[in-house]
Order: structure tokens, then C-alpha cells, then sequence
């Protein structure tokens, strides 16, 4: 009987030790499971992240049925997973692509959803977004007066929240209103603030994509041969830099470009396209910008 008492013993300790390894090992398991989890996650995220800049890019090189499937595939997975920030970017991406075909319809429908994305994430970030996109396309469209005021609400949101990357832009984009309505006071305070707040960020930037208002602003107010310096120019960076202008931004670069050919000269216009090469962005605005 002490034999079988002992030998039960024995049995009964290697039974708890076998069960407190198995608990250590799961314990051990789950943690780092875990871990990977949430990194995986995190990797899914950041691929759809990456298709969202893909329908930018593919949006600005004119291929807006690719950059269209783009947005849905990620406004798809966002909503399946409900993360605020891939569906914002989905819509917004979306809103660019109606833009183009000027789909005012569509930009309603998406504003919608934008203002509802806000209100339920209490994120002031997708309005900001929605009065952005709505200023672009009634730019586009030649309402001016709708698209100061969206502008103006747009500002407004960015400079309370801190988004100092659409605060700048949209002194550009805004400039755009000025000029087209004859306020050519405004349009050079807004270009500056915009050039101000750009070296603020990146002193040593060399933006051409300001230029595309400065060019506009010089052939509205009727100096056609430095608008088309400044065209020349910014034509030239954007191909150095690789930089494809949006559709609102491009309009008024063309228009200043067709303007340019009707106004001057065909040797004149070789003459300042010659001596414009080696002419840089802060030359221009040293130049014009006064």
C-alpha cells in the first residue's frame, strides 16, 4: 500500500508540473501572438495606406479609372475593419476623381458621407477635407463665389485643428479666387503668406507649384512676358521635380499658357523660354513678388 501511495504520488506531481509547463507554454504563446497580431494589422493598414498615395499619384498622371479602384478597395476594407482614417482617405480620394469629369452629383454624395465620417469620429479633420474639395470644384466650374466661401470655411478648420499642410495650400488655392476676380492686392498677400508659410516648414524648399499662381496673377494683370517666365519655369521644375499639377491648379496654367501665344510674339516667346533656363524659384518671386 505505501508503495502505490508513492507511486500515485509521483504521478500526481508530474501531472502538475506537466500542466503548470503547459500553462507557461500557452501563457509564453499568447503574448507574442498577440504582438504579432496587432503587427499585422498594422502592416495591412499601412498597405492600404500606400494604395491611397497610388490613386493620388494615379489620379494626378489622368488615369482615374485605375486611381478609382484604388479608393473603393480601401474605402472597402476601412469600412469592413471601421478605421476612420482609411475610410476619410477613400472619400477624399473619391472627391478628386469627381473633380475631373466635374460631377457634382457625386462630390454631393461623397460630402455626405465625409460630414457624417466627422460627426461620428468627432474628427474636424473630414470636414476640413469635404469644404477643400468642394473649393476646388467650384473653381473648376467658375463659381467663385462657392468656392471663396468653402475655401474660407476650409481655412478656418485647418487653422483651429493645426493642420498647417492644407492652411498653406489653400492660400494658394485661394488665390486663384482672387485673381479670377480682379483682386490682385489679395491675390499677392495670399501667394506671399503661402511662400512664408512654405519656408516656415522647409527653408530650403524649391517649390514650383506656387508658381502656377504667380504665372496666372502676371498674365491677368497683363504682363504676358512674365507670365509666360514664370510658365516656362514652372513647366520646367515640374518635369525636374516630376510633379503632376491637379486639375484645378493645371486649368489656369494652361490658360495662361494659350494667353501667352495669342499675346506675344513667337521669337519673343523663344527669347524669354531661353533665358528663363537657369532661372530659379526665388528668383522669380524676388522678381515678381514684390
Amino acid at each position: 500500500m505505501k508503495n502505490t501511495f508513492y507511486i500515485l504520488g509521483i504521478v500526481a506531481l508530474l501531472f502538475s508540473c506537466s500542466a503548470e509547463n503547459e500553462e507557461g507554454v500557452v501563457a509564453s504563446d499568447k503574448e507574442p501572438n498577440e504582438g504579432v497580431h496587432e503587427d499585422i494589422i498594422m502592416d495591412i493598414e499601412q498597405d492600404y495606406k500606400e494604395l491611397l498615395r497610388e490613386a493620388y499619384q494615379q489620379f494626378k498622371e489622368g488615369n482615374d479609372d485605375e486611381s478609382i479602384q484604388l479608393a473603393n478597395k480601401v474605402l472597402k476594407y476601412g469600412r469592413a475593419v471601421n478605421n476612420d482614417t482609411l475610410i476619410g482617405g477613400a472619400l477624399s480620394s473619391l472627391c478628386r476623381n469627381a473633380q475631373r469629369t466635374l460631377d457634382t452629383t457625386r462630390l454631393a454624395e461623397l460630402s455626405i458621407e465625409l460630414a457624417q465620417l466627422s460627426e461620428s469620429s468627432g474628427d474636424q479633420k473630414w470636414m476640413m477635407k469635404r469644404a477643400h474639395m468642394n473649393a476646388e470644384m467650384w473653381r473648376l466650374i467658375g463659381n467663385m463665389e462657392k468656392a471663396e466661401a468653402y475655401y474660407i470655411e476650409s481655412m478656418t478648420i485647418s487653422e483651429s485643428i493645426g493642420a498647417i499642410g492644407m492652411f498653406t495650400i489653400d492660400h494658394f488655392n485661394k488665390s486663384f479666387v482672387s485673381t479670377e476676380t480682379g483682386d490682385f492686392l489679395e491675390a499677392r498677400r495670399l501667394i506671399t503668406k503661402y511662400y512664408t508659410l512654405r519656408l516656415e516648414a522647409q527653408p530650403a524648399s524649391e517649390d514650383a507649384y506656387g508658381l502656377i499662381a504667380l504665372a496666372f496673377l502676371l498674365e491677368q494683370e497683363g504682363d504676358f512676358e512674365g507670365a509666360h517666365e514664370v510658365a516656362s519655369v514652372t513647366r520646367r521644375l515640374f518635369e525636374v521635380q516630376n510633379i503632376f499639377p491637379e486639375p484645378p491648379d493645371e486649368k489656369p496654367l494652361i490658360n495662361v499658357e494659350i494667353s501667352v501665344r495669342q499675346k506675344l510674339e513667337p521669337n519673343k516667346i523663344k527669347t524669354i523660354s531661353n533665358e528663363s533656363l537657369n532661372q530659379s524659384v526665388h528668383g522669380l518671386l524676388a522678381k515678381y513678388l514684390k
